[in-house]
């Protein structure tokens, strides 16, 4: 049986592709990346059988308007674009791809620290206008504490990556039980007792209702003061307001994001006005060999389930379907 799949960007990584063409199935992509309405458009005209969603938003008019569609799957790991409720409605299962990019995030993520450390893309830009400014304000992160709020395969990494360079990890996961053995972490029993300890703090938990803006006036202000703030999971994890007003009033020494609220950054987003945020388009994921690994992840649990009604229930966000 051929199979209709849709992946909702311009490109699916090459080893995701095989998968497919050797399975027969036809392929769709979206010509632009972020146009929802393209979604919206395709799904109800085109009988897929699957999507495999990327960053734009798969919302409920989508999933409700193509009446063929069996199964979804994430390019990643985070489903806040997608609509998990209107997919559930129809008993559709929602996956995701865990662990298949977690060394390029946590790559990433290690990088915005030493970036947003040193003030690197100010010098740089310094430079760039003509400028040879010298300053003394970099922070070195030997012997600092690196917080991790998660403490999964990629939190797991940064550890290993900053205790090479001779930072002390520590973390606080509500998923792992206390006195859990850690190599690379210890752990704390509590967020409190975890931010008032981290001079970075780097964020690798999913958005829900307990973890939604669980970096705001309150908590940022639990941190020691000149701590770095590094998210690399999902922008609504922060209170962007309270993120600006903690940098404005040197509470907080720098910023690295991968990820914000709102993507693509709004023109008059006002992180855009601060030189001490640095900033990635979230790209956590999008190296050759993430997207690869995701893409082969993505196709085969999708032809799993079309194919032999297969499922990794760990990869469901919706399992009440199941």
């Amino acid at each position: 049986m051929t199979y209709k799949f849709l992946m909702t960007a311009p490109a699916l990584g090459a080893a995701g592709r095989k998968v497919l063409a050797d399975a027969g199935c036809e392929l769709d992509y979206l010509q632009n990346a972020n146009d929802f309405e393209e979604v919206e458009q395709l799904m109800s005209t085109r009988a897929y059988d699957a999507v495999i969603s990327r960053t734009v938003t798969l919302s409920a008019k989508a999933i409700e308007s193509c009446p063929s569609l069996k199964i979804i799957c994430k390019h990643g790991v985070g489903v806040t674009n997608i609509d998990v409720a209107a997919a559930t409605a129809r008993g559709i299962p929602v996956l995701t791809t865990p662990a298949t990019n977690a060394q390029s995030v946590a790559e990433l993520a290690i990088g915005l620290m030493l970036s947003a450390a040193r003030q690197l893309p100010f010098f740089q830009h310094e430079i760039a206008e003509g400028r040879w400014t010298r300053s003394s304000e970099g922070i070195e992160l030997f012997g600092k504490t690196l917080g991790l709020v998660g403490y999964g395969e990629i939190g797991r990494r940064v550890a290993h990556i900053a205790k090479a360079i001779g930072m002390r990890a520590a973390f606080f996961d509500p998923a792992i039980p206390l006195g859990t053995d850690s190599t690379d972490a210890v752990q704390y029993a509590s967020l409190q007792e975890l931010l008032k300890n981290s001079n970075v703090l780097s964020l690798h938990c999913p958005v829900n209702k307990a973890t939604e803006k669980m970096l705001n006036a309150d908590t940022l202000a639990q941190l020691p003061d000149r701590a770095i703030v590094i998210n690399t999971s999902r922008g609504e994890l922060i209170d962007e307001p309270a993120l600006a007003q903690a940098l404005t009033d040197g509470k907080l020494a720098a910023a690295g994001l991968d990820t914000v609220a709102v993507e693509p950054l709004p023109l008059d987003h006002p992180f855009r006005q601060f030189s001490n945020i640095v900033m990635t388009p979230h790209i956590g994921g999008t190296t050759p060999e993430a997207l690869d690994a995701v893409s082969r992840s993505a196709a085969q649990q999708c032809l799993d389930f079309l194919q032999q009604q297969r499922i990794n229930a760990r990869a469901c966000v919706n399992p009440e379907i199941l």
